[in-house]
């Protein structure tokens, strides 16, 4: 008998959900709507239950068996499911789980453990049983997965890759710096970087992709030095974990290019051990629909 559940990915531009065949990731049927997350906490999830309650009314339309409901969220996530940040979404403090689980089995986490799931499931890291899975888009963040299992750390934090200050102190001039990675190699840092530089406004991370591809010169070092300093991140990661691979999903990570080959250089270049320095460094297989899949894969 197959295994059916809900998924619902939700992110700081839209909310998406879908009836996920677990024994296969193929998802059966999708809905998506804008998060809107302005309106305020309780509005974003009076839209998520409400989808959750039409997907279950389409569940029993196609006599599908479904086994509950998994939430992924753009915050952190307790062991318990309890929202425990409010960057994207304010749901801190808010019964979230419980309001999901009024209609049958819910588990709510954190949209990078979702994403790592899917992929090591069902996609670029189903071969491995220790890898790293990092999520660059709009913000950045990271995932350790063993033996299927994500792992998310004594209180569920253990993903905060990108968004702490690296505090050292210039040798040069005796400055305090602190720069931030996500503040300067995610997407959204790209198109601020690139707006600072050119005074071109709105310019977004996939704009510059685009003018870097077309040999504007500034855009290509914005790029290449933002792969450059996640690869490092990245490396530092691999020394630590040890893993047998590293996946690499979200839009800017998928994007290839010169982003692409300046992180997985750097990311080489900064592996201290040699045995590790050659490991598989793959793209992410399933693409935006990752999130949705890995949200429905909570509930096995």
């Amino acid at each position: 008998m197959r295994s059916y559940a809900i998924g619902i990915d939700v992110g700081g531009t839209k909310i998406a959900g879908g009836i996920v065949d677990l024994d296969t990731g193929l998802i059966l049927t999708r809905k998506v709507l804008p998060t809107a997350a302005e309106r305020g906490g309780q509005a974003v999830l009076d839209d998520v239950l409400a989808l959750d309650a039409s997907l279950r009314a389409e569940a029993q339309r196609l006599d599908l068996p479904i086994l509950g409901t998994g939430l992924g969220v753009c915050e952190l996530v307790d062991p318990q499911g309890q929202i425990t940040s409010d960057q994207t979404i304010a749901w801190i403090g808010m019964p979230i789980r419980e309001r999901l689980g009024e209609h049958g089995p819910a588990i709510v986490d954190a949209d990078v453990r979702a994403h790592a799931l899917a992929e090591t499931r069902y996609g670029a890291g189903r071969n491995f049983r220790l890898c790293i899975f990092v999520t660059i888009g709009t913000g950045i963040s990271s995932c350790l997965v063993q033996d299927g299992h994500p792992f998310a750390g004594a209180h569920g934090n253990a993903l905060i890759l990108a968004s702490s200050p690296l505090t050292f102190t210039c040798a040069a001039c005796g400055a305090l710096q602190q720069p931030i990675l996500e503040e300067f190699a995610s997407g959204l840092a790209l198109g601020e970087r690139y707006q600072r530089a050119t005074g071109i406004a709105n310019a977004r991370g996939e704009d510059v992709l685009t003018a870097a591809q077309a040999g504007d010169q500034i855009a290509c070092e914005i790029v290449r030095s933002a792969g450059a300093a996640l690869g490092v991140s990245i490396g530092w990661l691999v020394n630590v974990m040890d893993p047998e691979a590293v996946i690499v999903g979200g839009g800017l990570g998928t994007a290839g290019g010169l982003y692409w080959q300046a992180m997985v250089d750097s990311l080489r270049e900064h592996i201290w051990a040699a045995a590790c320095r050659n490991l598989p460094v793959l793209m992410a297989a399933l693409g935006p629909d990752a999130g949705l899949i890995g949200a429905a894969s909570l509930m096995m």
